[in-house]
């Protein structure tokens, strides 16, 4: 279950019932395409500062039973969010978040 472009943040319900939420901003920030994140290396291409605070998705395509396309208001397009991604990269539940930040090194 997804929530609706017009709300501060994405919102997805899982089908194990997991609550997701996810920033605009911070979404767009970590967009994983290779124009944004590189081809290459983990290293980011795109400045964090560079991109509008009030950023948001226009709209949300579905791609197969795998990802998430959204359509940003900055005209970005080619962004594909892999389901898993979402939720184990991305998610920023507390619980999520503190799974996260107990394993890094």
């Amino acid at each position: 279950e997804m929530g609706s472009v017009g709300e501060p943040a994405l919102r997805l319900v899982w089908s194990d019932g997991h609550h997701s939420r996810y920033s605009w901003h911070a979404l767009r920030v970590h967009c994983p395409c290779a124009a944004c994140k590189g081809e290459w290396t983990t290293r980011r291409h795109i400045d964090p500062a560079s991109i509008p605070a009030q950023i948001r998705a226009m709209r949300i395509e579905r791609v197969g039973a795998y990802a998430l396309r959204p359509i940003w208001s900055d005209g970005h397009s080619t962004c594909i969010y892999p389901f898993n991604y979402l939720r184990h990269d991305l998610c920023e539940c507390d619980e999520c978040t503190a799974r996260r930040a107990s394993a890094a090194p």
